[in-house]
This record gives structure tokens, C-alpha cells and sequence, in this order.
């Protein structure tokens, strides 16, 4: 979305130019549809304002009514339109999926009710994060914003693979092993999500060159980033460095084929397919493509090393502890 610059294909939330189905051209379009949408942005961001003064935030509510920058219209481009639209109808199908999950989650009430739960509270956030992605879009893709809506993507994905871990070991004894692994797992961990922050960081500041720039001069846009690319690259050597020590524990604590040592492994994978993108990124001027693979490998990373988090045990039957 943010490497094609679609942010902004749909102008208006939940529907796409007034109707469920985008347009594919401008005679499409609704009548006076710039205003119009430009309109209902600069309503919503101040009943957006209003709740952020209500938590506290004054300073923050302040900048949103006075950002000019949601009054200047979008203009249609049917690419954009239909990449916006087909997150949108991503985000919708991962919906219906956690509401599937959850109507099944309470099957094991009886047994586990921190499952149905978990699930119960992931569905209300997915909720929320469909909400957050109609201020992004009413507030005119503001940075802060956007990086808010990956982190809480983050927390839906990490509740979903906690759920179905809990599932899967449910009638299992965990048997703890060396506790340094622990501490190495969530230092990894904590290290990725400080990276994914940082790159997010890194691409607000890179929007801003652009759009000073208006989309020209690609190749100085990373040059102009200043020190926040490059912290982002020396986290990426600190990620590196934890996850070869991380691997280091995993190998001798678990067998060759054990799903931990298979976790790490295709860790390591995506961190080196994840160097390869950084690489790309820095001198070939920052390529759509190796943006949009960035970020799904951070996110796979994460997810990898979450898992793994949960599974740092020896499971064996109950019955065979008794024993």
C-alpha cells in the first residue's frame, strides 16, 4: 500500500467512492466527489480530535485541525483505487475468519477459557484496527497513525499464533529447559519489534522527502533520511548478532528435527532474505517490490520468533510425568 502510494485510492471508508465495488474509470466517479469526500475527512478528523482530547492528548488533537493537507482532493487513479480495495477486502476476509475462530474457541470453554477469550478480545481489536485504518484514510495517511496501525497487526497476528498454541499443547506438561534461551528468545523478540518501529520511523521520514520532493529525485530520498536510517541499520546488526546466539542455545537444547530448531531456521532465512531487501532498498532507490517484501518479512520474523517463544519446552504426556 504506502510502497505504491495507494494509501489514498479510496477517499472515503467503508465504501470505495460510494459504493462497494470501485470504479475502474473516472466516468465512474460520483458527482462532486472531491468535495464531498474532502468534506466527510474534515468531519471525522474533528470527531477524532474530540476523543483525543478527551484521553489527554490536546497537543496531538491540536495538529489534526490544523493539518491542511486533508483539504486537498485525491485524485482518481484506478491502480491505486483497486490496491486500496483489495487490502480493504484482505482485512475484511481476516475478519470473518476470526469470527469463525472464535465461534469455534468456545467449543473449548469447558477446558481452557483463556482460548475462547484470547480469541473474543482479537476479534474486538480486529474490530478496532478497522476503525484505525478509516482515520488513516480521514486523516490523510498521518504518519503516526499508519505506524499505530502496524503495530496493533502485529498484536492481532502474535494473539492468533498465542490462541492456537494454547489449542495444539492443551492435556501437555511443560517440561522448562535452560532459562537463558528464555531471556535470549525475548531479547530477539523485543529487538524485531524495536526494529519494525524503527523502519517505520525510517518510511515517515522518507513520505516526507517525497512528498517535498513531489515524487521526484528518488535516488536522494534515503541520503535525506539522516540518522534514523541509519539506527535502523545498526539495530539490524544487533538483530543479526542475537539471533546467531539464539540459534547457538536452540541447537544444543533441541533435537535436529525438533519444531524449535525448525522455527530458527526459517528465521535465519527470512533475516537473510530481509538484509538482502534492506540492501536493495539502499541502492537501487528504495524499489516498490523490495518495500512491500521488507515488511512481510519483518512481520514473518516476528511471528517465527513469537512461536518459538511459546514453544521453549519439552512436551510430554502427562501421564508419562506421573510415571
Amino acid at each position: 500500500m504506502r510502497s505504491t502510494g495507494s494509501g489514498m485510492g479510496c477517499p472515503d471508508w467503508p465504501k470505495c467512492f460510494g459504493g462497494y465495488i470501485p470504479p475502474t474509470n473516472s466516468s465512474q466517479l460520483p458527482a462532486d466527489y472531491k468535495q464531498k469526500y474532502v468534506a466527510g475527512r474534515l468531519a471525522k478528523n474533528q470527531r477524532f480530535a474530540k476523543t483525543l482530547d478527551v484521553f489527554g492528548y490536546a497537543d496531538l488533537a491540536r495538529r489534526i485541525r490544523e493539518d491542511r493537507s486533508i483539504l486537498i482532493p485525491e485524485e482518481f487513479n484506478a491502480a491505486k483505487t483497486w490496491t486500496e480495495y483489495v487490502n480493504r477486502l484482505i482485512g475484511a476476509a481476516s475478519g470473518f475468519f476470526l469470527i469463525a475462530v472464535t465461534v469455534y474457541s468456545f467449543s473449548y470453554w469447558s477446558i481452557n477459557k483463556t482460548i475462547p477469550l484470547l480469541s473474543l478480545f482479537n476479534l474486538i481489536l480486529i474490530g478496532f484496527q478497522g476503525w484505525l485504518g478509516s482515520i488513516v484514510v480521514s486523516t490523510n495517511l498521518t504518519s503516526w497513525i499508519i505506524t499505530v496501525h502496524l503495530l496493533l497487526a502485529l498484536a492481532i497476528l502474535a494473539i492468533s499464533i498465542a490462541t492456537y498454541h494454547l489449542a495444539k499443547v492443551y492435556g501437555k506438561y511443560k517440561l522448562n529447559v535452560n532459562p537463558l534461551i528464555h531471556i535470549v528468545t525475548l531479547l530477539a523478540l523485543v529487538l524485531s519489534i524495536a526494529q519494525i518501529a524503527f523502519g517505520t520511523e525510517v518510511r515517515e521520514k522518507i513520505d516526507a522527502i517525497a512528498s517535498r520532493l513531489q515524487e521526484g529525485y528518488r535516488g536522494d530520498w534515503v541520503n535525506d533520511a539522516g540518522a534514523i536510517f541509519f539506527q535502523h541499520r545498526d539495530v539490524a546488526i544487533l538483530v543479526l548478532l542475537v539471533n546467531v546466539a539464539l540459534y547457538a542455545l536452540v541447537r544444543r537444547g533441541f533435537g535436529k528435527h525438533s519444531l524449535q530448531q525448525q522455527l530458527m531456521s526459517f528465521t535465519f532465512l527470512m533475516l537473510i532474505l530481509q538484509i538482502v531487501t534492506g540492501i536493495l532498498l539502499s541502492y537501487l532507490s528504495l524499489p516498490p517490490m523490495a518495500q512491500a517484501a521488507h515488511i512481510l518479512l519483518a512481520a514473518l520474523i516476528f511471528g517465527a520468533q513469537f512461536y518459538l517463544m511459546l514453544n521453549l519446552y519439552q512436551s510430554v504426556n502427562r501421564q508419562e510425568v506421573s510415571r
